[in-house]
């Protein structure tokens, strides 16, 4: 009997999808992207994480090389800097074509990142593979965990 009541025809909600794409349009650069922790548009995506041993962050730059990212540290605050070209268009029809979306990236970026206390800067390392760099701070001896003899009394 109220079976018809739970059925939605997806007609009712295409307003709705247009009226958040036009938003999103008009408004580019407020709010989050999907569940992200970041503004819409922010470069690169970061993964940072936490071993006993140290923090490591993950920084997904696809198309850039290892001289197109420049990475310091500086009181607890990794920066990463660099600079994202557009690729140039092959020919001179392929230029004057008009986007209907534009998603990728151009220009200057910088990304800042707050760390733990406790981390020895002067070990950092970082290393790139694939449009994938690693960053690698270890944290000092005396942070680290340790672990404790139990003996017997």
């Amino acid at each position: 009997m109220f079976g018809d009541l739970w059925r939605f025809d997806t007609d009712q909600f295409q307003g709705l999808d247009w009226f958040r794409q036009m938003m999103d349009e008009f408004f580019p650069e407020t709010g989050a992207a999907d569940i992200r922790s970041v503004p819409r548009g922010s470069f690169p995506m970061i993964n940072v994480g936490s071993t006993d041993d140290a923090i490591r962050v993950y920084v997904f730059a696809p198309g850039l090389t290892a001289s197109d990212l420049d990475v310091s540290v500086q009181n607890n605050v990794l920066t990463l800097r660099g600079k994202r070209e557009v690729p140039t268009p092959k020919s001179e029809s392929e230029e004057r074509r008009p986007y209907f979306r534009r998603e990728r990236f151009s220009g200057e970026f910088a990304r800042s990142i707050a760390l733990p206390d406790g981390l020895d800067a002067d070990r950092a390392e970082a290393r790139f593979h694939n449009g994938v760099f690693e960053v690698l701070l270890p944290k000092r001896e005396e942070l680290k965990p340790r672990r404790i003899e139990i003996k017997a009394a």
